[in-house]
């Protein structure tokens, strides 16, 4: 009678890079799979001598690592790609994104959107993300049928959206969309505050309190603080006296991270994204208060603005495209490159950036986010081809600098394949393929409106 375990699937790679607990290159490694989470991971000998497997892949010249993260995108904005991007960010938004989101997004805009997003980022080996659109809802449900995992942002805005007419009406909406998933295993919910759609500090101390009274997740883009209080920011301004004389009187530099610390948002579950404007002092003050930071190297350098700060080492930090209008591709390997080119990170703290620094952002790096015995098997494979005879010490540097997406073969997603030798398994790729030229003429249409 066999003594060995049952598994529902094993996977042997040349390299295995686990994140955790050591954010180290492992060769000739191995990790089982049973009911869509991790079971053990180690020396590929011993684990094909421990487990029967109904599934056994190898991958012979591949690095078997956690899915990637995108701790922030717009995913339904995968259709609009080819918008003209001049920064800075907020003068892009208000001038070419918004006018256009307004008029033609609805609720299969979002719908299509992110279902051809949530195709790009399995390719790209991202297995979760987190979302922000004004039809969460329809975000959600697209989610659920890839069965990829994903937060989903609850917008809260004081002025009238595609969503709901008032902040009491967006509240409402969110607190029943709340109730629908609250249970969801890949499915997590967020409040997002638009501040740019027409916002206060009222409406954030307002919505601080409903997401304490439901233990939930708070993520806001620095750049739309600092819109919101900028008048504040400068001495006299308002007709209040400042009591220095004329020629002093300079704009001071907004701390949007002490403006939130005033407002108690600053804490474990906040997250801040954006970090252009983030010094030391700003990322010690995220690190002392448990809040994360979602940095989008390739989308803040496209829209003019200097290249962000990372907390030495890489914690407490995660990366994001931001929309893919303005970065040009859901890709996070890309961004992890430009993390370590731009960021003063190394390969190794930029792919943990990509993948643990991602999963703790969004609160679920006690599920997913490193290989370890009990974590969802949210896996994606590259192909190094010739690289796999190279030293460890380097493997990250192969993956960061050298690979690409096109390379990532493999993804599973809670053991479940999703993307096989390079082929989708459970999305209809054609069908895909025609959804930007059956939205493009009507984009164009109310572009030129």
């Amino acid at each position: 009678m066999s003594t060995r375990q049952l598994a529902d699937l094993l996977i042997e790679a040349r390299w295995l890079l686990p994140m955790a607990p050591a954010n180290v290159a492992l060769a000739e490694h191995a990790l089982a799979v049973s009911a869509g989470r991790i079971l053990a991971v180690g020396p590929s000998s011993e684990l094909r001598e421990r487990f029967d497997a109904r599934e056994h892949v190898v991958r012979s010249r591949h690095a078997l690592l956690p899915g990637l993260v995108n701790a922030h995108t717009h995913a339904c904005h995968a259709l609009l790609r080819g918008l003209p991007v001049r920064g800075p960010r907020s003068s892009w938004l208000r001038e070419t994104l918004a006018p256009l989101e307004q008029r033609c997004l609805s609720a299969d805009f979002v719908r299509d959107g992110t279902r051809l997003a949530l195709a790009q980022m399995l390719r790209a080996g991202i297995t979760s993300f987190a979302d922000q659109s004004l039809h969460p809802e329809e975000a959600a449900r697209a989610v659920a049928a890839a069965h990829m995992r994903a937060a989903i942002a609850l917008p809260v805005s004081e002025a009238p959206t595609a969503w709901a007419e008032s902040a009491t009406a967006h509240l409402a909406r969110a607190e029943r969309l709340w109730d629908e998933y609250r249970s969801d295993p890949r499915i997590s919910l967020y409040f997002a505050p638009l501040l740019s759609h027409g916002g206060s500090e009222a409406l954030l101390t307002r919505v601080r309190r409903v997401a304490d009274e439901l233990d939930a997740r708070i993520a806001l883009h620095l750049d739309e603080l600092a819109a919101l209080t900028e008048p504040a920011a400068v001495p006299g301004a308002r007709g209040e006296p400042s009591g220095v004389e004329d020629s002093a009187r300079a704009p001071h530099r907004f701390r949007p991270l002490r403006h939130l610390k005033a407002l108690g948002l600053l804490r474990p579950g906040f997250t801040a994204i954006g970090a252009a404007g983030c010094d030391a002092a700003d990322l010690e003050l995220l690190a002392r208060h448990g809040a994360s930071l979602i940095i989008c190297p390739q989308a803040e350098l496209r829209l003019g603005a200097r290249a962000p700060l990372v907390a030495p080492g890489g914690d407490g930090g995660a990366l994001g495209t931001d929309s893919p209008a303005a970065a040009g591709a859901l890709d996070v390997l890309s961004e992890a490159r430009a993390a370590a080119l731009f960021c003063g990170v190394d390969a190794a703290q930029a792919l943990r950036l990509a993948t643990l620094g991602g999963a703790t952002a969004l609160g679920l790096a006690s599920r997913i986010g490193s290989l370890e015995p009990g974590k969802a098997a949210d896996l994606a494979c590259i192909d190094l081809g010739a690289l796999t005879s190279a030293p460890a010490s380097s493997i990250h540097d192969a993956i960061v600098f050298g690979a690409t997406r096109g390379q990532v073969s493999d993804v599973w997603t809670a053991g479940r394949a999703a993307l096989s030798g390079g082929r989708l398994v459970a999305l209809d790729e054609e069908e895909l393929a025609a959804l930007p030229v059956r939205w493009a003429e009507r984009i164009a249409m109310e572009a030129a409106a």
